[in-house]
């Protein structure tokens, strides 16, 4: 691509650099430079103007930025039409966004003229909504480039895991210091979370905070009900893997996949299975509508991704969502609903 002061007579043809005003009239850069726009810079006494001239294996900034978004738009996702260089793509349906990192940082490295740029990786997404752009930054790109830069991401680099867990049981445990309307707004939390996914609470299930009877709960949420995702809300805190709530998972036979997390407010999260159903041990955040570590992992299993120890702890760059100012500094006197997290 050529860039810089050609004159005006030699410009027909040619892509305007900048917006030109002429006889009244008004070309926007990026457009192709007509017989009427020489004609009234000329008569203005204009001598010469910056433009741009393809060269011969150049693509228009439009035809490649949308190449290279359907190449890297997966399931789930669809580009519309380009503009000034840029092709937007959007999610069809509900879910998680999945982005091959390494494919989308290959394509930012073949050439400063070729940029993508997305949402954040397991970000939960609503139908309709913008996950990416495509932008080229000059008008036009060497043709070798953009295959470098199809060549560097596989197919698909992106695509949307749609939600496919729909029914979720809830075990809430009690203690006679929590009070029945905690739980009730716990619930509320949840179903409001749950909302924008297509799940729905098919269980809820409130019992004595023992690990016998949260191993029957789980049973009974999972075999009566058809959970295919199960809550745990303890009515206090998991402290460890021996405590209440892993040590009823196991007594159904399931496992602790991990407990604790890098994420703040979310460190208490606890990870299991019984069978092949998920279950979550809450930390105490997640009895809040506010966004904590929680939903991080709510979403991905709502979405049938896996959730492993390794994915987990490497959610610790990234991890601290919010200043907690409740919470002593070092963690002593007066226990605060933060200490649960």
């Amino acid at each position: 691509m050529k860039f810089g002061p050609v004159p005006v007579e030699a410009a027909l043809g040619l892509i305007a650099a900048h917006t030109i005003k002429a006889g009244g009239a008004t070309l926007r850069k990026g457009r192709t430079i007509l017989a009427e726009t020489v004609a009234g810079l000329e008569a203005e006494g204009v001598r010469d103007l910056v433009a741009v001239a393809l060269e011969p294996g150049d693509v228009g900034e439009d035809a490649a930025a949308e190449t290279l978004a359907r190449h890297l738009a997966g399931a789930g996702l669809r580009s519309e039409a380009p503009f000034t260089g840029r092709c937007n793509l959007f999610a069809n349906e509900a879910g998680v966004l999945v982005v091959d990192r390494a494919g989308i940082d290959a394509v930012n490295g073949v050439d400063e003229a070729i940029t993508a740029a997305t949402l954040p990786p397991f970000k939960p997404l609503v139908a309709g909504e913008m996950v990416a752009t495509i932008k080229i930054i000059p008008y036009a790109v060497a043709g070798d480039a953009l295959a470098r830069a199809c060549a560097a991401a596989s197919p698909g680099a992106l695509r949307v895991a749609p939600y496919r867990r729909r029914r979720v049981g809830v075990v809430s445990t009690r203690l006679p210091s929590l009070k029945e309307t905690t739980i009730d707004g716990t619930l509320s939390a949840l179903a409001a979370r749950l909302a924008p996914t297509g799940a729905e609470i098919v269980a809820d299930i409130r019992v004595p905070h023992s690990a016998t009877v949260v191993a029957d709960a789980l049973s009974a949420a999972i075999d009566q009900e058809g959970a295919d995702l199960v809550i745990v809300f303890g009515a206090s805190a998991i402290a460890d893997r021996r405590d209440v709530i892993p040590a009823g998972i196991e007594a159904t036979g399931g496992a602790v996949v991990h407990f604790g997390m890098p994420v703040d407010p979310g460190n208490l999260l606890l990870l299991g299975a019984c069978r092949d159903v998920p279950v979550i041990g809450a930390p105490g955040c997640a009895r809040s509508p506010k966004e904590n570590g929680f939903d991080w992992v709510l979403h991905r299993l709502l979405a049938d991704l896996p959730v492993t120890r390794a994915d987990i702890v490497a959610l610790g760059v990234g991890g601290l969502l919010m200043e907690i100012v409740s919470r002593p500094q070092p963690r002593s006197g007066e226990p605060s609903a933060a200490d649960d997290a």
